[in-house]
């Protein structure tokens, strides 16, 4: 199925094929690629407003994610009845607050891959509400990270690193 990335922003300037080589990648490590997923690159007002109406916090972050599937266990890969279900869920990153945070040494679009490997995460059923959920979304992050290293030859570390 089909990989939806769009940019709606122009605060940040963007190279989608490389973002979407890495998204591609992270779809095949985690076994989902006959999942459409959509992916939307938005500017810190955008993710904003999104962040007040969905989670009522009033302040840009790096990603929001909103599961096709509810319910789903951690990890747990859908098993749609119908052709049209075969959909995971849109990501939004925050691109223009993922630029802002980094550090001088990390790599723009490293970032954004772990922070996408997190929100691919949250539509497969990973939350970090408790110590317990966390340490398997971060075990989760990790492998699948680690997979996408041996596949592109990086080396990156979970967005969930120290939550807890």
């Amino acid at each position: 199925m089909a990989l939806a990335l769009r940019d709606l922003q122009r605060a940040v300037p963007l190279r989608r094929a490389r973002l979407r080589r890495a998204l591609e990648a992270l779809r095949a490590a985690l076994g989902v690629q006959r999942f459409a997923v959509g992916v939307v690159c938005v500017d810190n007002e955008r993710i904003r407003q999104i962040n007040r109406i969905y989670r009522r916090k009033n302040a840009p972050t790096d990603v929001l994610a909103f599961p096709f599937h509810e319910n789903l266990k951690a990890g747990e890969i859908p098993q749609p009845a119908f052709a049209d279900d075969y959909n995971l869920g849109d990501i939004f990153l925050g691109v223009e607050y993922i630029l802002q945070q980094r550090r001088e040494n990390e790599d723009y679009y490293d970032l954004l891959t772990v922070t996408a490997t997190h929100g691919l995460c949250h539509l497969l059923g990973f939350t970090h509400s408790t110590e317990a959920e966390w340490q398997k979304m971060h075990q989760k992050e990790k492998q699948v990270l680690e997979e996408l290293g041996q596949r592109l030859g990086t080396r990156l570390q979970p967005l969930s690193r120290g939550l807890f």
